[in-house]
């Protein structure tokens, strides 16, 4: 399944608004599947990477979170 990035960068956006976030979800159910894992990771990981500049530090908790889900996602496929 192909899409583009920029889901996932409207996706990440959205914690810190649970109604958007929920609507997001809703519209583009790619987001966290199997086949969103590879673009999510990218996504959350330039985002992490913001942070150190000083964007985006009202995403922090949320953004290390979302890290940790996609750890468990990805071990949980390569494990079966």
């Amino acid at each position: 399944m192909r899409y583009d990035v920029w889901v996932e960068y409207l996706g990440a956006y959205t914690p810190l608004q649970p109604d958007s976030a929920v609507r997001v979800r809703a519209a583009f159910p790619v987001l966290g599947s199997p086949d969103g894992l590879a673009a999510e990771a990218t996504v959350c990981a330039q985002l992490l990477q913001t942070m150190s500049r000083g964007d985006n530090l009202t995403l922090e908790g949320p953004l290390r979170n979302w890290s940790e889900e996609l750890r468990r996602r990805w071990s949980a496929e390569r494990c079966g």
